[in-house]
């Protein structure tokens, strides 16, 4: 049963954290990509977690249908039946999940401004002028009169709670959990609020043996919709005093990780371009510890992971990263063979005057093989910088 029950997860994460490693953690959209992943972890002896975004569940519930639920659930039950053929210990994880004022969260807290203030809320869902004037986040920075993009939306009652749902109606029925962690990702609130629909989202977690993971700063560049490139630098840097705050609001609520950022950002940057301070990690850590004690320290998870130089990452891991993510580097590690296999067989994958290609050229299996390769490759090398390579807890827990 590779696919990590709760206390196997926890006992991974517990691993990391004392042998100062980590896991990699690879964001998945194909039956092809758990399959390169799959064999990279098991190639290496490591352990690891595979990771869905809500576009990934999108895509893979089919372009007529567009259901992040249901494509999400499609590729962590993959994920269960494939990974029972090795011998690791696989986590599935979901990946950063944004609030927006279609929530019912945000709806709630922005019904009791709005009758704080004396205001009526339209009926139409916009926010109105004397709420933005009072709480100036939420406007958007190319159109004040407008909430901001980023929270437009909300994934949180769409996607993420009836993920948790799922596993919950799963456990009922005598199963194992679907997924063994969620992200929530409210960095785009303020603090307070942030810590506020954690901490609803983590009283959920808990019963279900689910781990949540929860952000504080920004993690800059684009991912998965989210568009951080012109985001203020300074909020790109956790503070030690955002860190004591994060403990204080979720402590004794149920397990949880922490990506605190550090100048992380999403993509891939050409060397000089991204100014990381992992010495933030180090001081957030020892401002947590020296108020509330050792066993306080978190468990660090390093966002934007692709590109980063191996000594940057191997500081991390001793400041308590135990979980980096991995998504640009490995969509082009799927991708560049196959580029490489239509410029090679221009004229056999393609119909070109008159003539018929070759049937084995243009099999998708043939260039989706080269694909998972290529995945399970640059995964190789994440696993080996991460240093979990031949860790594995597989049959001690």
């Amino acid at each position: 049963m590779p696919i990590a029950t709760p206390k196997q997860y926890a006992a991974m994460l517990d691993a990391a954290q004392k042998g100062n490693y980590a896991y990699a953690a690879i964001n998945i959209t194909s039956i092809s990509g758990i399959n390169g992943a799959l064999q990279a972890f098991a190639d290496l002896k490591s352990d690891g977690i595979i990771q869905v975004s809500s576009g990934a569940g999108e895509f893979a519930s089919g372009q007529k249908i567009k259901d992040s639920v249901l494509g999400s659930i499609v590729l962590a039950e993959a994920c269960h039946t494939l990974a029972a053929k090795y011998n690791v210990l696989i986590a599935l994880h979901t990946d950063h999940c944004q609030p927006g004022i279609k929530d019912s969260y945000l709806k709630n807290w922005l019904k009791s401004e709005a009758t704080r203030l004396k205001v009526e809320m339209p009926a139409d869902g916009s926010v109105p002028e004397a709420v933005l004037e009072a709480h100036p986040w939420l406007r958007d920075k190319k159109d004040p009169k407008a909430v901001d993009k980023s929270l437009k939306g909300g994934k949180v009652d769409s996607w993420l709670k009836p993920l948790i749902k799922e596993t919950a109606r799963r456990r009922a029925a005598g199963q194992a959990n679907l997924f063994q962690s969620h992200m929530l990702d409210a960095s785009n609130l303020p603090l307070a609020l942030n810590m506020g629909m954690s901490q609803e989202i983590l009283k959920e977690c808990t019963p279900n043996e689910i781990i949540l993971e929860v952000e504080a700063g920004v993690v800059g560049g684009k991912e998965e919709g989210m568009d951080n490139t012109d985001v203020d630098h300074s909020k790109l840097y956790t503070t030690p005093e955002d860190m004591v705050a994060v403990y204080e609001a979720l402590n004794g609520l149920g397990r949880y990780m922490f990506a605190a950022t550090f100048g992380n950002v999403h993509g891939h940057y050409k060397p000089g371009a991204v100014k990381l301070r992992p010495d933030i990690l180090k001081k957030g850590q020892d401002a947590v510890v020296k108020k509330f004690g050792e066993k306080a320290a978190f468990d660090l998870v390093f966002h934007g992971g692709s590109g980063t130089p191996a000594h940057e990452i191997h500081e991390t891991l001793g400041y308590g990263v135990i979980k980096m993510n991995i998504d640009t580097d490995t969509q082009y590690a799927f991708t560049r063979p196959i580029a490489d296999h239509m410029f090679r067989n221009y004229e056999k994958v393609m119909k070109v005057d008159g003539e018929i290609g070759e049937k084995d050229a243009y099999d998708p299996r043939a260039y989706l093989k080269l694909a998972e390769n290529g995945v399970a490759k640059r995964m190789g090398e994440a696993i080996t910088d991460l240093k979990s390579d031949g860790k594995t807890i597989f049959g001690q827990a």
